[in-house]
């Protein structure tokens, strides 16, 4: 066992000190990695295919809306032109604020790398301003080619955001419950939308047949919506050559048919362009004025999938594919349908579309423009004029929808709603019980000046193999370990604490995911292992986890090894007699190496297993004795380890409510989180571990 002299002991700093050394950042290690990701850049053909793919797989709601628009803004008949004419022109310009001027315009520039979404905007919002409830970020992920970012003159609007957002934690919590409310309403108003759309067009079959029974169209759609989904796994490359010759031909045959409409049955509906129409259809004082509203809200169904799938297109390709085909063909669909409705007043009325519900949609939308403020300010840096312009004229279409729209909430609103409450649930429960396990991790880590001073062996029986302890902790030693050491005789010859990482960005390279640094001298054995990913990356079948640490190890040794090579060059002599005298620590630094520190402070590693005082902090032959262990041989020591056998030790910390808990809590930590662990997959099996080679340890946390 390791031994600390007296000289130490007395310094009642100097284990905090040696703490402190020993789990310094992999600042070295991460900003070693290559930078690999590089913009992508779409010529002029491939741009304009992309443009046409995106049309088989963006636009099909927006599309499909003008089937159902005019019968929600007039379920009981038109009783004047006039209304006809005031309700088109607040379709109009209705596409023209929201999808064109606010979606493809500003939103769409809003991209995470190319990710689009109310998630996007917040993974931009945590790397430009600490708001993440989680902290477990370090400036070393900043290194990451994927973590673009920006930074602030110590006066300018942007910091003093910044330090607004950061001051407190209700402010983070804020910001976090409405990202929730973003993300839950979406996937509310996904669910249903597919099935409105496609259960809208089927209803076209009752147009020639009116005796057909509602019970045909239904089963019709449902026929169609599983021939749909099950192209699904193709990818959307496929679906996308597939439908987008549909949607094409589709947006170009109601365009025309509303041209031919126009010219048929009323070209006067062409004044619905002036905007003086909407102030006329309010001023009428009919109270039907304000509630068609929801109605109005349907033209305009599917635009938060402009900038939610804007993962598998560029920016360019979907604003082309709108400018040019979508709103184009969509203003002279509804201008071609109000001129038929003025002349034949009785096709207005169809009972079977009055109850689809635009609620969740709306949402989303008002939800999306607050989170764009923080976005214009700190991330793009927008003179606060321009942003105030952008949140009132968004603001002044979406909250007149968002009041019509809650009328509709008992004629079928209610269901978007009530999906979107239920995620809204689960997510923060499951969010506030991370947190809380995350903080009881960080409380009762344990110092690794500790672990260090039982020396080589651990203070047990260091057997043969290599023992993956994985933790949530960039730093420290997780208290799984000590209790794991606490309560067995005996620990693997080799140790390597993973730390796995979920960061605010959508993808991390291959290239750039494991970090790897020695803990201690070499003899010890130990290692830390930082494996990042981002919240779009997935963790496949066929990866082979445990293969990647071990591979990423070995050349972790391999590397250190030319770098120890370097060091008893003459280059490296030269090199030492330049720093000696002005550094306190010499660090082993190369083109692809790591780091391996010699002397930390006041104190050095000897060539024993003991911790020492230092004299000074470059002294004589104490590199040749650092290094006496050829890496040879300790490549040689992990092949054996690795052949001995490879096991993972993963923390299983059990949350329960404390007995005092409110009800509420009990509920939600005992039961709803309990039960969303058993049904959720196990670190285990997302990292592909054999069932052999796992070692559960349990603990029980009361919050």
């Amino acid at each position: 066992m390791a031994s600390i002299s007296d000289s130490e002991t007395t310094n009642h700093g100097s284990i905090w000190d040696l703490d402190q050394n020993l789990d310094q950042p992999m600042d070295e290690e991460a900003s070693r990695l290559k930078n690999m990701y590089t913009e992508k850049k779409f010529s002029s053909i491939l741009l304009l295919r992309l443009a046409f793919q995106s049309l088989g797989v963006v636009f099909g709601d927006l599309g499909t809306s003008p089937l159902y628009v005019f019968y929600n803004i007039f379920p009981h008949g038109v009783d004047d032109d006039e209304d006809v004419i005031g309700a088109l022109s607040l379709i109009i310009y209705t596409l023209t604020l929201i999808p064109l001027m606010k979606y493809v315009f500003v939103v769409l520039r809003a991209n995470d790398n190319g990710q689009g979404g109310t998630f996007a905007l917040y993974s931009l919002l945590c790397r430009h301003a600490k708001v993440s409830t989680i902290p477990n970020q370090h400036k070393t992920d900043e290194e990451l080619t994927t973590y673009s970012r920006q930074t602030y003159e110590e006066n300018s609007l942007a910091a003093k955001i910044k330090r607004w957002l950061e001051g407190h934690v209700y402010k983070k919590n804020c910001l976090l419950i409405l990202v929730l409310i973003g993300t839950c309403t979406a996937i509310g108003d996904g669910i249903l939308t597919p099935a409105i759309s496609v259960l809208s067009a089927s209803g076209g079959i009752r147009v020639q047949n009116q005796k057909m029974s509602t019970d045909v169209v239904v089963v019709v759609a449902v026929i169609i919506l599983i021939g749909l989904f099950s192209m699904q796994h193709y990818g959307t490359d496929k679906v996308g050559w597939l439908f987008a010759p549909i949607v094409l031909l589709w947006f170009i045959l109601i365009g025309t048919i509303g041209a031919l409409n126009i010219h048929k049955y009323n070209s006067s509906v062409l004044k619905a362009y002036n905007p003086v129409y909407i102030y006329r259809y309010f001023r009428r004082g009919k109270s039907e004025s304000w509630t068609s509203l929801g109605g109005i809200m349907l033209s305009i169904t599917g635009t938060e999938a402009l900038y939610a799938d804007l993962c598998h297109f560029p920016v360019l390709a979907i604003q082309i594919a709108f400018t040019l085909v979508v709103f184009p063909c969509l203003l002279l669909a509804y201008t071609g349908q109000a001129a038929y409705i003025i002349s034949n007043k009785d096709h207005v009325v169809d009972a079977f579309y009055r109850s689809i519900p635009g609620t969740a949609v709306v949402i989303v939308m008002l939800v999306t423009t607050f989170l764009m403020v923080p976005i214009m300010l700190l991330v793009w840096k927008s003179h606060w004029i321009l942003v105030v312009i952008f949140i009132v004229l968004s603001l002044m279409v979406e909250l007149p929808y968002f009041t019509a729209c809650i009328n509709k909430v008992d004629q079928g609103g209610w269901v978007p709603l009530v999906v979107a409450t239920t995620c809204f649930i689960i997510m923060y429960v499951w969010h506030f019980c991370t947190v809380k396990r995350y903080e009881f991790e960080m409380h009762s880590k344990v110092s690794m000046a500790w672990i260090l001073g039982l020396g080589p062996s651990l203070g047990l029986v260091r057997v043969p193999g290599i023992g993956f302890v994985y933790t949530e902790l960039a730093s420290g030693v997780p208290h799984i370990f000590s209790h794991f050491i606490t309560n067995l005789p005996a620990i693997h010859s080799v140790v390597v604490f993973v730390c796995v990482k979920y960061l605010p960005v959508y993808t991390v390279p291959t290239e750039e995911r494991f970090i790897v640094k020695r803990i201690g001298p070499k003899n010890f054995h130990m290692f830390r292992c930082v494996a990042r990913y981002g919240y779009k990356d997935i963790h496949k079948r066929d990866d082979d986890f445990e293969k990647m640490l071990l591979d990423r190890l070995l050349l972790f040794v391999r590397l250190e090894s030319m770098m120890d090579d370097y060091s008893d060059s003459e280059d490296f002599t030269m090199m030492e007699e330049k720093t000696q005298g002005s550094s306190n620590a010499l660090l082993l630094t190369g083109k692809a190496g790591s780091n391996t520190m010699c002397s930390t402070g006041d104190l050095s590693y000897s060539s024993q297993d003991s911790i020492v005082p230092a004299k000074s902090p470059i002294r004589g032959n104490s590199l040749t004795r650092y290094s006496s262990q050829t890496f040879g041989d300790e490549l040689e020591f992990l092949n054996r380890c690795k052949d001995a056998g490879v096991v993972h030790i993963l923390g299983n910390t059990v949350v329960h409510a404390r007995p005092d808990s409110g009800i509420i809590k009990k509920v939600a930590v005992n039961y709803v989180f309990a039960f969303l662990r058993k049904i959720c997959r196990e670190n285990s099996v997302i990292f592909n571990v054999p069932h052999e080679s796992l070692l559960n340890v349990g603990q029980i946390y009361y919050i």
